[in-house]
């Protein structure tokens, strides 16, 4: 009888971890959301859409695009932090991810621990712009002119904390220049003042940008990355044009709530490389003057550490805090 016991108790825990581990190794059985902390029709959330309809595409089953916006992105991933981990619940984080950490004091989620991280989606510069009227045809010229007028130059950013702010911000501190920044609700809203010389200056992402400068509104001196961009290989970078070693670049990625099983992790890393590897959507990055960024989950997870610890440096040192 105790034979037929141990028999009888060895299969139930047998037929249970079978169950247990049916989810996974048939994922995905249902449609998956992909949380995008930004409003529908910008930049960042066309290409949350195509990565949407490519994860679709690979994985079998409808990939549905929910745009949970407000707080840089805090919304978003607080929401995806207290998501169940099995993988039918991912987030498109941007910078904001590892910047936020250090612009708000009382954070309700972990950057990292709350977080399983699957992979890079794209990097892409901001452009540095000037109005068409303005004196200033190179950013050699550009910082000359801040160091002899103190305080005198102003910026305007899309809101405190953004990376159209932090790309000044760190513009500001390499050059040793003393700057005045002025925050406007988005880059729609500073752009006309910018265009009109109200301002003096502005680090838009490229896609804003880089049409006012093909109409004639505004002049670009450099991009913000180290490399030129290939929507844009005319400009140079702003570390060519007079300030060796900047560099910073606007960038999105794919990650779940903490915990997520290895298999599934593995599965959805596997299926975004082909994506980002598919000409058609490399062809969608590069009209938004963006780059894959392929790799690993092991990569994205050190690179978002590596990008808390830049910004948590500069975001001390200028004293950046949000509206």
């Amino acid at each position: 009888m105790k034979k037929i016991f141990l028999s009888a108790l060895l299969l139930s825990f047998g037929l249970a971890s079978a169950n247990a581990a049916e989810p996974t190794s048939k994922y995905p059985t249902k449609p998956i959301h992909l949380i995008v902390g930004f409003s529908p029709g910008g930049a960042a959330d066309s290409v949350g859409r195509a990565l949407a309809e490519g994860l679709s595409n690979r994985l079998g089953q409808p990939v549905v695009v929910e745009n949970k916006a407000g707080a840089n992105g805090n919304i978003a991933a607080e929401y995806v932090a207290r998501s169940p981990a099995d993988g039918y619940v991912l987030y498109f984080p941007s910078i904001g991810q590892a910047v936020n950490v250090s612009l708000y004091k009382n954070l309700s989620y972990d950057p990292i621990k709350d977080f399983t991280a699957i992979g890079g989606v794209f990097s892409a510069p901001n452009m540095l712009v000037v109005p068409m009227n303005s004196p200033y045809k190179t950013v050699a010229e550009l910082i000359a002119a801040g160091k002899a007028n103190p305080g005198k130059l102003t910026y305007a950013s899309s809101g405190s904390g953004t990376s159209v702010h932090l790309s000044a911000a760190l513009f500001e501190k390499m050059a040793k220049i003393d700057m005045v920044h002025i925050p406007y609700k988005g880059t729609g809203s500073a752009m006309p003042d910018v265009i009109s010389g109200q301002v003096d200056m502005s680090f838009p992402n490229l896609p804003s940008a880089w049409p006012q400068v093909k109409a004639g509104n505004l002049r670009a001196l450099g991009v913000t990355t180290a490399k030129r961009s290939a929507a844009a290989p005319n400009v140079p970078t702003i570390a060519e044009g007079g300030l060796p070693g900047y560099d910073m670049a606007t960038w999105y990625g794919l990650v779940a709530p903490a915990n997520l099983p290895p298999n599934i992790r593995t599965r959805l890393n596997k299926e975004l490389q082909v994506i980002l590897a598919d000409p058609k959507f490399k062809d969608k990055l590069i009209a938004q003057g963006a780059d894959p960024m392929p790799g690993t989950p092991e990569q994205f997870a050190q690179f978002i550490k590596s990008e808390i610890e830049k910004w948590r440096k500069l975001i001390a040192q200028s004293n950046i805090t949000v509206d």
